[in-house]
């Protein structure tokens, strides 16, 4: 009798501490810091280590075509079949380069596992490789000085803030685009 009390007491204190467990996990998940140790501030759900002298870029998902499915405003892609960057718009896909060059990508055959990686929520309806959901944070991009001389091998698809001219570039496999 006292054994099964005993066994019961630590079940409950078991559960209780998972359940604590992830309480914390999940809030600990809702900022994630790349490269470095902390996210600076409290708006962003994605923050790399952008030092004075990167030159390392977020890689946009290179898609022989256009994805299907539950898309969101503002996912963004390298169309392997045009050679074009695009961003999901007011739910329309709309250009954001002219034709580049895909010669650089090495084609995924392989199988998707999964959704992907999802930060800033639990779960999310959108389908992506990584997907960050919230409603009060965003993702500060890597901030590179003059992408287009200091990014000695861009790799088609590549995305980052320029420091210098205060504007978004993108690689798209054989110049750089600048947006303000």
């Amino acid at each position: 009798m006292i054994n099964l009390k005993i066994n019961k007491r630590m079940k409950n204190i078991k559960n209780i501490s998972i359940a604590a467990a992830l309480v914390v996990f999940n809030l600990s998940v809702a900022q994630v810091a790349i490269g470095k140790q902390a996210v600076d501030g409290n708006s962003t759900v994605l923050d790399f280590n952008n030092i004075s002298g990167n030159t390392k870029g977020l890689i946009l998902p290179a898609t022989s075509g256009l994805p299907t499915g539950s898309l969101v405003n503002g996912t963004f892609v390298f169309d392997i079949t045009d050679n074009k960057i695009k961003v999901y718009e007011n739910d329309t896909w709309k250009l954001l380069s002219d034709a580049g060059s895909s010669s650089a990508v090495v084609v995924n055959n392989s199988t998707e596992l999964g959704k992907g990686v999802i930060i800033g929520a639990t779960t999310s309806t959108a389908d992506g490789v990584l997907v960050l959901e919230s409603p009060d944070k965003a993702m500060i991009l890597p901030q590179i000085a003059t992408p287009h001389s200091n990014v000695k091998n861009p790799y088609p698809g590549m995305i980052c803030y320029d420091t210098t001219s205060k504007t978004l570039a993108v690689f798209d496999g054989s110049v750089w685009n600048y947006w303000k």
